[in-house]
């Protein structure tokens, strides 16, 4: 097929760190406090600033903890589960790489015995209505490595007595979070803010601030990891006095992302964003013969990290080997283009493409990188 000629105006479609907001600037970062200790009270007041920004874009409830905390999503979902597992038997969902990982951590780290993971194969959900409850639960809200998602909180008991643990990272601000059903929920900038990585958001309902002063781990806890102090939730924390030592340029940059957010009118006109970037995608994909969605059905389908299969029956009749050669090679092809930058799918996952679709994406991207992977897969699988 001939090559196309319009190329997206920003070629990175990476699901993290993802792309900066539309028209984004160093200048924008000029008010961050460099220099300047986290603790001192101009340093303080903007950490805070990202927290209220968060609480009020998110419609986060006014009883629910707000912390910024070290290691981006992976150290925020890891500090609550050491914090407050194994007060009860857990289940864990799991789908996709990290959801494994939080498994395998609960059962060979911290050596819960009455641990349920109930999995599936990349493209599909568990059954949800195997839950407990009564049980705590960890999950994935959105498999950023799978570009499957729960469909919505319905199953999530409201009478409940275990806590649920949610691993938001690429749902936040993509989709309306059910915060009543929600007990721990974490993500981080980097992923639908498109900001920088390494600080990670944690929240915590008033039941699971209970737990956290009702029930002591068996287990000795990191000093990142504690939350307590003498038995009760160190406020602090969750009025910006960080644990360990913040960028301040990456708060600068967050509270930037924060005000574009509503500068466009808040997290509906985010999530409408992702949703208009998933439709493209799926319009597409509906008259499609080489690209499918990897989701088994729509309605579970990521609307930010979009991943894609390749359904050809020259590129499926390759050994598994080949498969991820092929993919590496038509995206090593996408790069040199300056058209698509790290859009192979996630090591783990079946071969094939994985798309960030958040709402700092323009649409018109997408739009014009569509035809780039069908002329890519022309051009590998002539060579193949």
């Amino acid at each position: 097929m001939d090559k196309p000629t319009l190329k997206p105006n920003n070629p990175n479609f990476s699901s993290g760190p993802c792309a900066k907001r539309p028209n984004w600037s160093f200048d924008n970062l000029e008010g961050a406090m460099l220099g300047r200790s986290h603790r001192a009270a101009p340093a303080k007041a903007k950490l805070k600033e990202v927290i209220e920004k968060h609480r009020t874009l998110l419609g986060i409830p006014a009883d629910y903890l707000i912390g910024i905390v070290p290691a981006s999503d992976t150290g925020a979902i890891e500090m609550a589960m050491w914090s407050m597992l194994g007060d009860r038997g857990v289940d864990v969902l799991a789908w996709e790489s990290f959801s494994s990982d939080w498994g395998k951590d609960i059962k060979d780290h911290l050596k819960l015995k009455d641990c349920r993971i109930f999995s599936a194969d990349y493209g599909s959900l568990p059954d949800l209505n195997q839950v407990d409850c009564n049980r705590d639960i960890v999950f994935c809200w959105n498999g950023t490595t799978s570009g499957v998602r729960v469909p919505n909180g319905d199953w999530i008991d409201s009478g409940r007595s275990g806590l649920t643990l949610c691993d938001a990272t690429s749902a936040v601000f993509a989709y309306e979070m059910p915060w009543d059903k929600l007990d721990v929920t974490t993500w981080s900038w980097q992923k639908v803010l498109g900001g920088e990585a390494a600080h990670g958001m944690i929240v915590l309902s008033p039941r699971a601030v209970a737990r956290l002063e009702s029930y002591t781990p068996a287990w000795p806890l990191p000093k990142i990891f504690r939350m307590t102090k003498k038995g009760k939730v160190n406020a602090d924390i969750f009025e910006g006095s960080t644990i360990n030592t913040p960028s301040m340029m990456a708060v600068e940059d967050c509270l930037d992302a924060l005000n574009w957010v509503e500068g466009l009118g808040g997290v509906r006109a985010t999530t409408q964003r992702s949703q208009d970037n998933f439709n493209i995608i799926k319009d597409w994909t509906s008259t499609s013969k080489i690209y499918a969605f990897l989701a088994e059905s729509v309605d579970i389908a990521s609307t930010t990290s979009i991943c894609l299969k390749i359904i050809d029956p020259r590129f499926t009749a390759l050994n598994a080997e080949d498969q991820q050669v092929f993919v590496k090679s038509m995206t090593k092809l996408l790069d040199s283009e300056k058209v698509a930058h790290d859009i192979a799918s996630y090591r783990d996952a079946p071969a094939g493409l994985r798309i960030w679709g958040g709402a700092t994406v323009e649409t018109a991207n997408i739009e014009a990188l569509l035809p780039w992977l069908d002329w890519a897969f022309s051009e590998i699988i002539a060579k193949f």
